[in-house]
């Protein structure tokens, strides 16, 4: 059991039946009346986000979420096959589970899976990757690293804006957070 006061950014608690996330908390004392706590939550299975106010020093569960460091070692059909790192066991995860961060998997890619009890609540990758550029539209004399952009498609499959001068072949370092270019990689 965790108490409202305790409430931070990133703490998972049990409600109505699923795991919730805290994303924004602000402790209340109005001048007449009980103290409370506004949060915004969000649910980790469905990614929906509700405002709830809780009673100063109310007790909610809290999520027990387990984080495992998992290799993902094969596509098997339309199922990603991660192996854990220390027991070695095998766990079969569909694309709705990973979520849209999918596109930057690739084989011998370790990632932590959370779990809640058996089920997955989600996969979480490494903020950044190094991938190489499979198509793109050829560099032209005169691009500059200041100049625009153009999609460049990676050997995953994602599709990344990138600089004028980035050519086929080249390894390029991608934020898995937010889609965006970082720069070469030798």
């Amino acid at each position: 059991m965790i108490s409202s006061n305790d409430f931070r950014p990133g703490v998972s608690i049990e409600l109505d039946g699923g795991v919730w996330k805290v994303v924004e908390f602000l402790h209340v004392k109005p001048g007449k009346g009980s103290a409370f706590v506004r949060t915004k939550l969000k649910n980790v299975q469905t990614g929906n986000v509700v405002e709830r106010t809780f009673r100063a020093g109310e007790t909610v569960p809290q999520a027990n979420l387990e984080k495992s460091v998992m290799q993902h070692t094969y596509k098997d059909g339309d199922d990603y096959v991660f192996m854990d790192m220390e027991t070695y066991e095998e766990a079969r995860l569909s694309a709705a589970q990973i979520g849209d961060r999918v596109k930057y998997l690739k084989e011998g890619m370790e990632a932590s899976v959370v779990r809640w009890g058996e089920q997955v609540m989600e996969v979480e990758l490494p903020n950044s990757v190094v991938l190489e550029v499979i198509q793109t539209d050829p560099g032209v004399k005169g691009d500059t690293a200041t100049g625009g952009t153009k999609p460049a498609i990676v050997e995953t499959g994602a599709q990344v804006m990138v600089p004028l001068f980035i050519s086929i072949g080249e390894k390029i370092k991608i934020d898995t957070r937010n889609d965006t270019y970082l720069g070469r990689e030798s």
